[in-house]
């Protein structure tokens, strides 16, 4: 789904695709994330539709109790807005999974309202639009498609502008949302093959290195941002161990106050 991408899109994260199996079914012995994952330039990188559909076979989740209305004030610093960006549209896939066609909606006009913040506005429009008419008609499969489209369109138009690093942004803050998201799911229930969706460290490394080529955006939150990636690599580059409940929980309060930094003005 949405991380099927060619140019290191690495879009939004662990919980931004969409589970297409149904609640109950039979759950795995045990997850292998490198058969729920595709590469790119070497990178790792998680397919959502299949991490859904690994968590849902772990136990039902109540998306509703993760759906977030907060999307955060009208930022003037095109680099928070491309990471707040990344986290609505993350929100988006997260209130489609909980049916709630209302905050649907309201995220097609935020995403539209910010994308136009970042100078792509006009290649959004028509997936905004398409949006709030498939939540009106609760046809879910088509919001899936247009989120999926509106992210791929989002970051095409950033690198046809040589705007590389806030593409990088946009997939760096529905990361962190798909986290805080997957390790609250995770920690609420926990199971060693839930937990074993965060052991994604190339990824994790993708992130500094792309942060650290980033001197220009010199931004609390960008700093506070890769402080937290660099206390979080040791934690899910476990090897063949496991990760414990209490590293979901650490990732968890980590990535959750990231999430309300990335929505809080400074």
């Amino acid at each position: 789904m949405m991380l099927f991408i060619r140019d290191l899109k690495l879009s939004i994260g662990v919980l931004c695709g969409l589970a297409l199996c149904a609640d109950g079914a039979q759950a795995p012995q045990r997850i292998n994330i490198n058969q729920l994952s595709t590469t790119v330039e070497d990178v790792v990188v998680p397919l959502p539709n299949e991490i859904f559909g690994a968590l849902n076979k772990l136990g039902a989740v109540n998306w509703r109790a993760h759906v977030r209305t907060d999307k955060g004030p009208n930022f003037t610093e095109r680099p928070r807005i491309a990471l707040l960006l990344g986290t609505v549209i993350a929100d988006g896939f997260i209130a489609v999974q909980a049916e709630d066609a209302e905050t649907v909606k309201e995220i097609g006009q935020r995403v539209l309202s910010l994308a136009k913040g970042v100078g792509v506005g006009n290649s959004i429009t028509p997936h905004a639009k398409a949006i709030i008419e498939a939540a009106d008609k609760r046809n879910w499969n088509n919001v899936r498609r247009e989120l999926d489209r509106t992210q791929n369109s989002v970051q095409q138009a950033m690198n046809e502008v040589h705007d590389e690093k806030l593409s990088q942004l946009v997939s760096l803050g529905g990361w962190l949302r798909g986290t805080e998201v997957l390790t609250s799911v995770v920690n609420d229930h926990f199971s060693s093959d839930g937990a074993e969706l965060l052991h994604q460290p190339d990824l994790l490394s993708y992130f500094q290195k792309r942060l650290q080529a980033m001197p220009e955006f010199d931004l609390p939150i960008i700093h506070q941002i890769l402080d937290a990636l660099v206390e979080v690599k040791p934690l899910i580059d476990v090897g063949d161990r496991r990760i414990p409940p209490e590293t979901v929980k650490k990732i968890n309060e980590i990535t959750t106050r990231l999430g309300q930094g990335i929505v809080t003005k400074d």
